[in-house]
């Protein structure tokens, strides 16, 4: 396994986590696989979904001799933590912030990366040992909620998530976000369903090129 350090700069580095929520077991290996070589190396599969964990294993084990990351998103207590980690989940996201998850990342060297929204939550999130803060959900308040949250707190580390696209990505990284998490923006759900995974690539690959072109 990937250090919990090198996890958390390649998050930074990729710029952009595909958030994988509501596709199929059966078709998860390939949408992750296109979304891949669609240019991402941080995949993100929701812990909501019925056998999470078992997805998450066999993304793992087909991406194992890649770039990718894997990780789980929607991890809403202690117990949810621990079943993805064990799957091999590196990094795990939640739209709240819950310090019992938090603790079981933090001991298993997990990186952390818990959902806020005010200045009490942040500093709170940080104090508990986050390592990134979801800003969720990020078109509620728009770009302009990250500096608000780094004027008092300093310079923390800000993913929003939640309405995130080609459009506005450059509007949230030019207000200070470290990277963004992207659904339906990024993924191509028509595509999955009609099993076109060159659509899936497509798509990815366009959202890539939107990242790289918001942090020039």
């Amino acid at each position: 396994m990937t250090s919990k350090q090198a996890v958390q700069q390649q998050l930074v580095d990729s710029g952009v986590t595909a958030v994988l929520r509501g596709i199929p077991e059966e078709k998860m290996v390939d949408v992750a696989t296109a979304v891949h070589e669609g240019g991402v190396t941080a995949l993100e599969l929701t812990a909501d979904a019925k056998r999470c964990s078992d997805m998450i294993a066999a993304v793992d084990k087909a991406l194992d001799d890649t770039d990718a990351i894997i990780g789980a998103g929607t991890v809403m207590d202690a117990a949810a933590a621990r079943n993805v980690i064990e799957a091999g989940a590196e990094f795990v996201l939640a739209p709240n912030l819950n310090e019992d998850v938090l603790d079981v990342c933090n001991r298993e060297g997990v990186v952390a990366i818990p959902g806020v929204m005010t200045p009490t939550e942040a500093a709170d999130a940080m104090e508990a040992g986050a390592d990134i803060l979801k800003m969720f959900p990020a078109s509620t308040v728009g770009p302009g909620h990250i500096g608000a949250l780094q004027g008092p707190l300093g310079d923390v580390p800000i993913m929003p998530t939640g309405g995130v696209s080609t459009d506005n990505v450059a509007d949230f990284f030019d207000a200070g976000a470290v990277a963004v998490g992207a659904g339906s923006a990024l993924v191509n759900y028509e595509a999955i369903e009609n099993d076109d995974m060159d659509g899936v690539r497509e798509q990815a690959a366009e959202f890539v090129a939107a990242v790289e072109a918001a942090r020039e």
